[in-house]
């Protein structure tokens, strides 16, 4: 898979521009100002992450309903492979806990960046 597909960059710019309630939810209220970078909409290869954390080599995804959808499931999976590949973790999280669980999607997400190594949070250390 090739590093980042540049046809698929004006449309990453517009995904940030018109969030969804969920991913503007997650983004400032917790992605925005972690101690650790993250990125939106990041072009990688042939897909756009929803958040993408380069430190961790983690993309984190947001799903609503129509990732049940057995076609979708299909694409995410290979999606997942194809990150899998580049050493990419994937984190699925769905709007549902997003908008119910808060808390514990921050913890889940902070918990994953751990897992994959980044233990330094500078003046977050208590993290």
């Amino acid at each position: 898979m090739k590093k980042s597909n540049p046809a698929l960059k004006p449309l990453s710019r517009r995904l940030r521009k018109e969030m969804t309630p969920e991913e503007r939810k997650l983004w400032f209220l917790f992605l925005r100002d972690y101690p650790i970078r993250f990125y939106r909409q990041r072009v990688i290869g042939d897909y756009i992450a929803d958040f993408y954390c380069a430190a961790a080599k983690l993309v984190v995804e947001l799903d609503g309903a129509q990732h049940a959808e057995p076609e979708a499931a299909l694409y995410d999976e290979r999606r997942r492979a194809e990150m899998e590949k580049l050493g990419i973790a994937t984190l699925r999280i769905s709007n549902r806990d997003v908008n119910d669980r808060f808390s514990d999607v921050c913890a889940w997400v902070t918990h994953t960046i751990k897992e994959r190594g980044i233990t330094d949070f500078g003046k977050f250390s208590d993290m």
